[in-house]
């Protein structure tokens, strides 16, 4: 006679019925705006990608790390020291980015990215005299002017361009060089928060997802995506932040101010990470005993790149107001609010999997039930929390109509780590890698 499922395991099942059921709504729906009205503005919606089943030299690659993640994955992350677990989080995670990039091929999976009419690698002569360049930087973001940046170039601070300008300057130049950079550093996102998570909530549960954070299908677009990236430069931000409240060195919260001041010259919107870095002083204040130094490192820290830019002559504010006409000059102005306020969401499921959305749904049970919840669940759980909290302001801005799969991946990273709630994990890995496979093989995912 078969067992019945335990409530939990139904309420799971609910919770990828219901993940699921959006995705395919998303898709159903896009697909008959996008033929009957045309204001989608990507092919397979709700992603921004084209249908193009194919195999490529990253393929077998693909298959050995997913079936070895999931095969010993969950052994390892148990049995390995904790130093060792991170060097191999980290090895794994950038062999499961380079093979899935490297599945569509050198040039138009790595090298090809970021060299596009629209990315940053295109206007790297422009900045022959950097200094010059900032002073001038608003006068190109308004479509109209003379001179207009490219789209992703005049939809970030400058920070975003200095970087590969700066790689440009030290012989590491072209589409190769650049793609590489975004993919050994964008992987680096899972250690940062396996740091976080074990300094927060203790290291049980930063052993139980890390699994989940090296096979997440979000490396789909890390793989030489910018926003990979910076998706790392926010996690280490809140990492660093992490250890100065648990009492390991005050002077780590210099680091993460500084690393908050940068994320938000690589992104306007990456300044929500501030809920973040709240809930990590909040998890923390009673843990850390030199409260006043760290609030005053951090901030200390984070005015530092605000400065720098400011004194070249870029002003950050000016910047995102010019951001947002030049956003409603384009698509975004044309693009319907009332799909992508929630198609956003649909795009999320894809990036963090089926597994997170019942991991999240355990995450919140524990917030409901915190009164009989462990600590460390509680701690992160609410970790979580703040940054849905965050994607969810950036879905209701709409700033952010499409294209979130790679532009929510900082977002996304620290939804993960709600897999660590989930029994079971070789089958919740399992469906991650599926998951990033089919979208991998089957799509011609673009940015």
């Amino acid at each position: 006679m078969t067992r019945a499922p335990r409530p939990d395991g139904r309420a799971d099942l609910y919770a990828v019925l219901a993940a699921a059921l959006l995705v395919l709504v998303a898709v159903l729906v896009g697909r008959h705006l996008q033929d009957a009205y045309r204001t989608l503005f990507v092919h397979w919606p709700p992603l921004f990608a084209d249908w193009d089943p194919h195999v490529g030299p990253g393929t077998p690659a693909a298959l050995l790390v997913a079936a070895g993640t999931v095969a010993y994955g969950p052994r390892l992350a148990v049995r390995l020291p904790w130093r060792g677990l991170l060097g191999a989080a980290w090895g794994a995670c950038l062999a499961w980015t380079w093979s899935l990039a490297l599945v569509d091929g050198w040039q138009r999976g790595v090298a090809g990215r970021l060299t596009s009419p629209n990315e940053y690698l295109t206007v790297i002569g422009r900045f022959h005299d950097i200094p010059a360049t900032l002073r001038d930087f608003t006068h190109h973001i308004v479509s109209g002017s003379p001179a207009p940046w490219p789209a992703h170039i005049a939809g970030h601070p400058p920070g975003a361009t200095l970087t590969f300008v700066l790689l440009d300057r030290i012989g590491l130049r072209g589409g190769g060089w650049a793609g590489a950079w975004c993919v050994t550093v964008g992987s680096s996102a899972c250690v940062a928060v396996l740091v976080a998570v074990r300094a927060l909530a203790g290291e049980r549960l930063a052993r139980r997802a890390a699994p989940f954070l090296v096979l997440a299908p979000a490396a789909v677009w890390v793989g030489a995506s910018a926003d990979g990236y910076f998706a790392a430069v926010a996690a280490w931000a809140v990492a660093l932040l992490a250890l100065a409240v648990t009492g390991r060195s005050v002077a780590w919260a210099a680091g993460a101010g500084l690393l908050y001041g940068l994320t938000c010259y690589l992104s306007y919107g990456l300044t929500l990470f501030a809920l973040a870095g709240a809930a990590v002083l909040v998890l923390g204040r009673r843990r850390v005993r030199a409260r006043p130094l760290v609030l005053a490192l951090l901030v200390a820290g984070a005015a530092v790149v605000p400065l720098v830019f400011t004194l070249a002559g870029f002003d950050w504010w000016e910047g995102y107001r010019l951001l947002v006409t030049r956003y409603y000059q384009g698509v975004g102005g044309t693009r319907p609010y009332g799909y992508w306020v929630w198609a956003n969401l649909a795009c999320t499921v894809v990036i963090t999997g089926l597994a997170t959305a019942a991991g999240l749904r355990r995450a919140g049970a524990v917030l409901l039930h915190r009164r009989t919840a462990p600590a460390p669940e509680i701690r992160l759980a609410f970790l979580v929390a703040a940054t849905l909290l965050a994607l969810l302001i950036a879905d209701l801005s709409g700033m952010s109509k499409a294209e979130t799969e790679r532009i929510w991946l900082p977002f996304a990273m620290w939804l993960l780590p709600a897999c660590a709630f989930l029994p079971r994990p070789r089958v919740w890995l399992t469906a991650q890698a599926v998951l990033a496979l089919l979208v991998n093989h089957l799509l011609f995912t673009g940015w």
